[in-house]
């Protein structure tokens, strides 16, 4: 088994990894040229020379590192002149750095790398959206090193799996923890969101409302079988991906402390939990939060990437900044609003096999459902709460008066 994992760039991190299966950290810089797959506020502060001195301690323990140059578009600024300067930039001090490889989403890039750079290994990204043989066949025959497959549409689809797997020789790796809807219709939209939001010089200058994030937060406590109707693997469940011929996979999330991240490595390392799914499995509600303040996000990384009043009215912010918090309100609390029973889902993987859920209707098939009455719990007035925030913040957006306007339908 080898562990892909991503860096919160703390100084405990690599001790806290020691012993287990990891082969490389992969993360990136807060913003730079290119952009990638989180918006730069997600993520914490991070100098040239604190993200160099970072890659050089994992090599000193034999660990690689894999820089993301991933975003699903780049405006397409990689046809300009500037445009590839920065990327030349960019790719000259991550090599310096000692990075191992990157992970690339645009076809364009791959070959670019390989020819100017071929001492790095290219991997491919999740946000290339390989589902299927020919995609892996293209990438493949592109000069990839690694394909990552779009686990939101075949991480439970075990026959596109083993096609894939028959059809290719490269490595594949499948994203072990991620919480996405499966075959979610926001999914692309969220990618090119996403990747805008954390790319210098962009219009955007980094501000993003994460609707895509509310949308499916909303959905999963209006229906709690979504919380089951994901991409994720369960630790106990990676044998059967690894009889397929799987043994390379992904453990998110970058914005995670330290003990969540080391907690998560050593249940996929030893295929076993005991707990809350949802401490493996959720980007947000850390019971540690990040920030010294016991914030997800602090009050001065706030103004910088969200005050604009120019752009948005400042009033319906501050809503959506609560309503953010208290989606992560788990980090503060005694108890799990929602828990998911991870060792209540045994079996629950191995029903799925017999079920095609790509052209399923879920509302007619009802396993997803059913398995949720046994495993998930959700606090009944935690849940209503949030789910008049979410209707209130939407009417906003779609009113237009979160911006100041008025449709007439108002």
């Amino acid at each position: 088994m080898k562990l892909s994992v991503a860096t919160n760039y703390q100084p405990d991190l690599l001790t806290a990894l020691d012993g287990f299966p990891v082969s490389e950290l992969f993360g990136k810089l807060p913003a730079d040229s290119v952009g990638g797959g989180r918006a730069s506020f997600m993520l914490a502060p991070l100098g040239r020379k604190q993200f160099r001195e970072h890659v050089r301690e994992a090599a000193r323990k034999g660990i690689g590192f894999n820089y993301l140059i991933n975003p699903a578009c780049m405006d397409n600024r990689e046809y300009t002149r500037k445009g590839q300067a920065g990327l030349e930039r960019l790719l000259d001090f991550v090599e310096d750095c000692g990075v191992t490889a990157v992970t690339v989403s645009l076809p364009f890039l791959l070959p670019i790398v390989k020819k100017r750079h071929p001492r790095l290994k290219v991997r491919v990204g999740v946000y290339a959206r390989v589902d299927c043989v020919a995609k892996a066949r293209f990438w493949e025959d592109l000069g990839a090193d690694c394909i990552t497959l779009e686990s939101i549409a075949v991480n439970r689809d075990f026959t596109m799996l083993q096609a894939i797997r028959q059809a290719v020789r490269l490595e594949l790796q499948l994203i072990a923890n991620s919480n996405c809807l499966m075959f979610c219709p926001l999914s692309g939209q969220h990618m090119v969101n996403l990747s805008h939001a954390s790319q210098k010089g962009h219009a955007s200058r980094g501000f993003m409302i994460d609707y895509c994030a509310l949308s499916c937060s909303s959905a999963k406590l209006a229906d709690p079988s979504h919380y089951l109707r994901s991409e994720f693997i369960r630790p106990e469940d990676l044998g059967c991906y690894r009889e397929m011929g799987f043994n390379s996979f992904k453990i998110l999330e970058r914005g995670a402390p330290t003990a969540v991240l080391a907690q998560r490595v050593k249940a996929y390392a030893e295929e076993s939990f005991s707990g809350n799914l949802l401490d493996l499995i959720q980007p947000y509600g850390y019971k540690k939060a990040a920030g010294a303040d016991g914030s997800l996000v602090n009050l001065w990384r706030f103004a910088r990437y969200f005050f604009r009043p120019g752009v948005i009215r400042q009033s319906g912010l501050m809503r959506l900044k609560q309503l953010a918090e208290k989606r992560g309100l788990v980090a503060g609390m005694e108890w799990d609003p929602v828990h998911i029973d991870n060792k209540a889902l045994d079996g629950f993987l191995a029903g799925m096999k017999s079920i095609n859920c790509r052209e399923s209707d879920c509302s007619l098939c009802g396993y997803c459902a059913s398995w949720a009455e046994k495993a998930v719990r959700v606090d009944g007035k935690f849940s209503e709460e949030m789910l008049r925030l979410y209707r209130d913040a939407f009417e906003e957006m779609y009113s237009g008066e979160l911006w100041g306007l008025k449709g007439r339908g108002a």
